[in-house]
């Protein structure tokens, strides 16, 4: 499947709910209302989606959230996900809280990959980020996964403020462990747009200080648009996705669709269209295929973040990370 401007389109990003177990001041403070959980799709709509989008060429789905692992029974959609024909790669993004104890679960019933966010490794700054004082179950999770011997990666959002010294303790964990770490940039998207970013030279500079040797590696790593670096004898490697600043929609692969059955074709934009009518409708499979593709072609070039303001009113957490 490919958009009016030729780019092939085989990743589709599926938040399975707009619920978080925490409060990260970026995505969704305490004051932010849920969705109706009758508005929310039901796991087996979000199969059937993923099963047209996969008739369509996609191979890739990311299962996201809200936390995806505070909506039960996530574990029987990634087996349901697997079982669906062209259906290569299904991996997780979640905080990690509550990973250490469902990973056997999802590991038996097929997960690929995990990425955990975590933004600081200091306890009363992860306090502050998260409203919740979780770093040490977010740690049993990746400890858990790192000792499953799942493909496992960091994301880190660093925000203005954010000592130099913290993200490199978080870079650090790259050197003698096989994980990636991410440093993704503030997306000024819902609460994100009142923040600022720590700016990816400041930070690539001080990683430089810190590891004379670093040096960007052009292999592909994942499905996402990460750009890497490595300093000799590190295990693993650093990841920058700076889509504001470093822009890469030119060779963007991925859409979304919401928890409440909307599909996303950017992030930057509000347009996509409900596929929830459809699937509660009565239509048909070749009709639902027939109205991804028509939104896929009609995906813009790019986006305008930096450029005017934001066409997207709604929060991350009820987009999807």
């Amino acid at each position: 499947m490919t958009d009016a401007f030729g780019r092939k389109i085989d990743y589709l990003r599926l938040s399975i709910t707009d619920r978080c177990n925490l409060r990260c001041r970026y995505c969704m403070p305490e004051e932010v209302p849920f969705v109706p959980h009758e508005n929310i799709l039901r796991y087996e709509e979000m199969v059937r989606v993923c099963a047209a989008a996969a008739r369509l060429g996609v191979d890739t789905i990311k299962v996201t959230g809200g936390e995806p692992l505070a909506r039960k029974g996530c574990a029987g959609l990634v087996r349901a996900l697997k079982e669906v024909p062209g259906i290569r790669q299904v991996t997780l993004t979640t905080n990690g809280v509550l990973l250490a104890d469902q990973l056997p679960e999802l590991l038996a019933a097929g997960l690929d990959a995990v990425n955990i966010s975590i933004d600081t490794l200091d306890r009363e700054g992860y306090r502050a980020v998260t409203g919740r004082d979780d770093l040490p179950r977010a740690l049993a999770g990746l400890e858990a996964a790192l000792a499953a011997g799942v493909r496992t990666k960091i994301n880190v959002v660093p925000l203005a403020g954010t000592g130099r010294e913290g993200l490199l303790a978080l870079a650090a964990l790259a050197q003698d462990r096989p994980l990636d770490v991410r440093f993704i940039e503030l997306m000024p998207v819902g609460h994100g747009a009142d923040l600022a970013p720590f700016g990816q030279a400041e930070l690539l500079a001080a990683l430089r200080e810190r590891w004379p040797g670093l040096a960007s590696v052009e292999e592909r790593r994942g499905n996402g648009p990460a750009r890497y670096w490595r300093a000799p004898g590190m295990k693993g490697a650093l990841g920058f996705i700076s889509a504001v600043s470093h822009e890469f929609c030119g060779d963007c692969n991925r859409f979304r669709l919401t928890s409440e059955g909307f599909l996303k074709l950017c992030l930057c934009y509000g347009g996509g269209v409900d596929l929830r009518p459809l699937l509660r409708g009565g239509a048909s499979d070749g009709e639902l295929e027939e109205t991804i593709r028509r939104a896929v072609w009609n995906k813009p070039a790019h986006h305008s973040f930096g450029r005017g303001p934001t066409e997207e009113g709604r929060l991350m957490s009820q987009i999807g990370g």
